[in-house]
């Protein structure tokens, strides 16, 4: 302590031109040569068509040299985004940052311009950028490990495009699966939400913001975005606030503890007030109680709509300074000027302080330094050598193994014998864009124009395992294409087939045209269903989808259920590796797959929701009951639990519990295995939950191997948000569930 003190006092005994300068210390200093519209300006986000050659219709990356000027020399933005009709090459990412900057040098204090892009599973607007899994495939995997390799090659590959803002990751709660945007979250679980989101924000910035191998990431949607009561997106939620911090919450803190530079605010409003206007969410909360310092950016557009939508704003000048004075750091306005001109006009009328102003720009600008924009704003040859290495194809292709998850496997059917005689049908048999799902290469997804063309489709790929001889596929390329939906050539072709394997799901989709309102499958595609199980050949269902649709009908007659999610590149070849046994399925699921639109419960439900009350006398406990329950996952192998171990029976408040136990692979082939622990409480001050997942660990065993797992828990693993909306741990019993093993402890104060 002694030396710490002296530190400081020589610290301050140095001349002044020897201290160092902090970014926020060379921020206000250059704001203090600001003129109000140069600060307006870097609060202003616009899209790529603002300065493309004919706007959105622009296909080449071309800037419109006019355009650019107005942007950047007189309006002064702070950020651009986006791409305009598709992906672009690599190298024209690099040549239109380098004509942003390039104009940013003719200003007067010639401030770097931030560019943003959507990079939520690799890096979607690059052509031949490597696409990894969806975040709710990612959840699937319950490798950490593997989120943080995904999401550093990501990095590398935006940061060759020069491009150093990735809005991801999508830390929204999954649990209402009508919402369009459900692919994008890591599922229904809080615990996974926050741990993979934190591993993707550590991953995208863990080598220093300055270096040439990472990107400010942007933890969105805060808050409670997913949680819209129809479904539909850009709607609103009704949360109460115990359950608001109990579930939407702690992804958050969890991503300002590992530094997450901005964050993203949800479009929608909660109980009546919409985000981007809410002073005590924005500015109490994320703020002030989780402690977050970073850039706060609106989503598309959202500002105006506080006046055109909500209508809460009587004007686009009071949404202008509601939006602000909540603590919007920047508007993604995106496509003209208006933003820069109402604020301005806002600030002269004295309805924003020039002080919040000041606290916005700051922001901005050591975002900016911390980026190393000040230093080089232009893309670092360093970089290019970072995308498209080889290494990556086999990083998306286990990350898509590790995805697929096994829900049924009647007698085994599964793998199949390469000798057997395959039929392939399905409007996902021979489509790309349903492999991948939204933000590929083009915002929806569904273009196929713009896939690699090494890009395999399902049916590719079972032929290029199994062999053309083995192989027989109806239907054509196109995911709506008529020809896929012909149940009399499937029923013809089913004449010389042993097996069926049929694609069934959903095409791509992102946002508001993902919008439905029944979660069936289409009835083309239960009609297919149906004529599959008349042929009477086994049927093996395989599903990519984003989220959970209705086949409660058709799977009693299925022999197998793949689900294959949205997984990216090299989801064919993983799916084709999976069906014949050359890959053991280890995936689980990470939602609850509902088995009916009445019953929608979630594996954490609480006690009393398991309740199903005909008479008092006739009280039955089966109110969870899923088609395929959270964590369901199916392997070629066996694993047998045994000697469950607490290293206490008692944990004490400043303590640690150790549990221990073994796992056995009892089967005949190697294989990754996921251990899931759970706790319950058996009495607190509020209803507690039947279990939580408070931990797991995802483990590789040959055949006959066995291992020891090992799990630590503190209080803070045990705790629940209470009446008076405290986060606490309660004094009590504890039910420790791993597999079929379980134990008890006493937690004390």
């Amino acid at each position: 302590m002694k030396y710490s003190l002296f530190a400081v006092c020589l610290l301050f005994a140095l001349p002044a031109a020897a201290q160092p300068v902090s970014f926020r210390q060379k921020a206000t200093a250059l704001i203090q040569k600001m003129t109000l519209e140069e600060k307006v300006g870097q609060m202003t986000q616009v899209t790529l068509a603002v300065i493309a050659k004919d706007g959105w219709a622009n296909e080449d990356g071309a800037l419109d040299a006019a355009a650019l000027k107005k942007a950047v020399r007189d309006y002064q933005v702070g950020s651009v985004l986006n791409t305009t009709a598709h992906a672009l090459q690599a190298a024209t990412w690099r040549q239109i940052q380098k004509e942003i900057q390039d104009e940013a040098k003719q200003t007067r204090l010639k401030i770097p311009v931030l560019y943003g892009l959507d990079a939520i599973h690799g890096q979607t607007y690059t052509l031949d950028a490597t696409l990894f899994p969806q975040n709710i495939a990612m959840a699937a995997t319950r490798n950490t490990e593997l989120v943080k390799q995904v999401s550093k090659i990501t990095a590398k590959e935006l940061r060759a495009s020069g491009v150093r803002w990735n809005f991801a990751p999508v830390l929204d709660l999954g649990r209402q699966p009508l919402w369009s945007r459900f692919p994008e979250t890591y599922g229904e679980d809080v615990y996974i939400g926050k741990t993979m989101g934190a591993a993707a924000i550590a991953a995208y910035q863990e080598s220093g913001l300055d270096k040439p191998t990472a990107v400010a990431a942007c933890m969105k949607h805060f808050l409670g975005y997913s949680a819209a009561r129809t479904g539909k997106d850009r709607t609103p939620a009704y949360i109460p606030d115990i359950e608001l911090r109990e579930y939407y919450l702690p992804q958050f803190r969890e991503a300002v503890k590992a530094g997450a530079a901005t964050v993203m605010i949800n479009s929608g409003e909660i109980n009546g007030v919409p985000v981007h206007a809410n002073k005590y969410l924005l500015t109490d909360v994320l703020q002030k109680e989780l402690g977050f310092e970073g850039v706060i950016v609106t989503d598309w557009e959202d500002i105006i709509r506080l006046h055109t939508r909500h209508r809460v704003a009587a004007s686009p000048r009071e949404a202008v300074g509601m939006a602000v004075n909540a603590g919007i750091d920047m508007s993604m306005v995106p496509g003209d000027f208006s933003f820069a001109d109402l604020l301005k006009e806002a600030v002269q009328k004295g309805e924003v302080p020039v002080a919040r102003i000041n606290e916005a720009v700051q922001k901005i600008l050591v975002l900016k330094m911390k980026l190393g924009l000040f230093d080089n704003p232009y893309p670092e040859q360093a970089a290019e050598n970072n995308f498209g290495q080889l290494a990556y194809q086999a990083v998306a292709l286990e990350a898509a193994r590790e995805a697929l998850t096994l829900l049924k496997n009647d007698n085994n059917i599964l793998p199949l014998a390469k000798d057997k005689k395959v039929l392939v049908a399905g409007p996902g048999a021979q489509s790309i864009s349903a492999l991948n799902g939204c933000w590929s290469y083009t915002w929806q997804g569904k273009d196929e124009r713009w896939y690699p063309a090494d890009s395999k489709t399902i049916a590719q790929a079972i032929t290029d395992k199994a062999g053309a001889a083995q192989v027989i596929v109806t239907g054509a390329r196109g995911f709506d294409n008529a020809a896929n939906y012909d149940t009399v050539a499937l029923k013809t072709a089913a004449a010389g087939a042993d097996v069926i394997v049929l694609c069934l799901g959903e095409d791509a989709y992102a946002e508001s045209p993902g919008n439905i309102r029944d979660l069936a499958l289409p009835a083309n595609q239960q009609a297919l269903a149906q004529a599959a199980i008349a042929t009477g050949k086994p049927v093996i269902l395989l599903l990519t989808e984003g989220r959970p649709r209705f086949i409660s009908t058709m799977v009693p007659a299925m022999k197998g259920v793949l689900m294959a999610y949205w997984s990216g590149r090299k989801t064919a070849e993983a799916i084709a590796d999976v069906l014949f046994g050359d890959y053991n399925p280890c995936g689980r699921l990470p939602y609850s797959y509902p088995k009916t639109m009445g019953e929608m419960v979630m594996y954490d439900r609480k006690y009393t929701e398991d309740i199903r009350e005909i008479f008092n006398e006739n009280v039955t406990w089966d109110g969870y009951d899923p088609l395929f329950a959270f964590g369901t996952g199916l392997s070629y192998t066996s694993f047998e639990y045994s000697a469950l171990q607490l290293s206490a029976a008692t944990l004490n408040a400043n303590g640690r519990l150790t549990v221990t136990l073994t796992v056995k692979n009892t089967g005949s082939r190697d294989g990754k295995h996921t251990v899931e622990l759970y706790t319950h409480q058996h009495y607190a001050s509020i209803t507690p939950s039947a279990k939580r997942l408070r931990a797991f660990s995802k483990i590789f065993l040959k055949a006959g191997e066995s291992k020891t797992v090992s799990f630590a828990l503190t209080k803070n693993d045990l705790a629940f948000v209470n009446a008076q909306l405290k986060t606490v741990t309660e004094p009590g019993t504890f039910d420790i569930m791993i597999g079929d093993q379980q134990a008890s402890f006493t937690y004390k104060q």
